[in-house]
């Protein structure tokens, strides 16, 4: 783990009428560190990587990437370093080369036959290119939300609940393609789940969030066992 982290939040806030969904959030990612975020529902964990993609806004504190606060880089640049992959892969009508080929298409790159199958390769869809979105299972629709996240070869990866809406079959097969592919080094990871036996496997470092602030980080096992004691 290097001294300086990839990317850390200060006084991460949203307030949202009277009440405050992220408060007062510090939180650091390290290069090549796979981080979970636990905690019970509506303890905010969604809302914290919303603002971290600036799909949503702070109302107060703010996230630096690369020691740069990232108010100053456009969002259209830091959601593809900082890519996403929600809990229901919303694909865009059509085949799954089209949505591979649409994020690299927005900065002017176009993937070729060979790049959109090295990746489909990448998560376990080979020859899935000219499939129309409409056809997929599950699965093979959150590989293929994965595959167009791999596209904009992002430096970090934000994962929310990315297994929570499959099947125990799927849930297994995506959980172990996020294993290889961050078993790689070439990402760092926030990973929002409610299954504590998944981040356990998954994570090296872990932060317990609870009524929108976070009240405990450290190794996984040692947040594991105090969350399980506090529940």
């Amino acid at each position: 783990m290097s001294e300086e982290p990839l990317l850390y939040t200060e006084r991460l806030s949203r307030r949202v009428k009277e009440r405050f969904l992220v408060e007062d959030v510090n939180l650091s990612l390290y290069a090549q560190e796979v981080l979970a975020v636990v905690g019970p529902s509506g303890a905010g964990k969604s809302s914290l990587l919303r603002l971290i993609n600036r799909l949503d806004e702070p109302t107060h504190g703010t996230v630096y990437f690369h020691g740069r606060d990232y108010r100053e880089i456009p969002p259209r640049e830091l959601r593809r370093r900082v890519g996403m992959v929600m809990q229901f892969p919303y694909l865009f009508p059509g085949t799954v080369a089209e949505n591979i080929r649409f994020g690299p298409r927005q900065r002017g790159v176009e993937l070729s036959d060979a790049d959109v199958e090295a990746l489909l390769e990448r998560v376990g869809l080979p020859g899935y290119g000219d499939r129309d979105v409409s056809q997929l299972s599950g699965g093979e629709a959150q590989r293929v939300s994965l595959a167009r996240t791999l596209a904009n070869e992002p430096e970090v990866l934000l994962l929310d609940e990315p297994t929570s809406a499959l099947d125990e079959a799927a849930k297994a097969g995506i959980e172990a393609l996020l294993r290889e592919i961050l078993a790689t080094g070439e990402f760092a990871a926030i990973l929002v789940t409610h299954d504590l036996a998944q981040a356990g496997r998954l994570a090296t470092r872990m932060a317990l969030m609870e009524e929108g602030r976070i009240t405990r980080t450290g190794r996984t096992e040692e947040v594991l066992h105090a969350y399980q004691i506090l529940s």
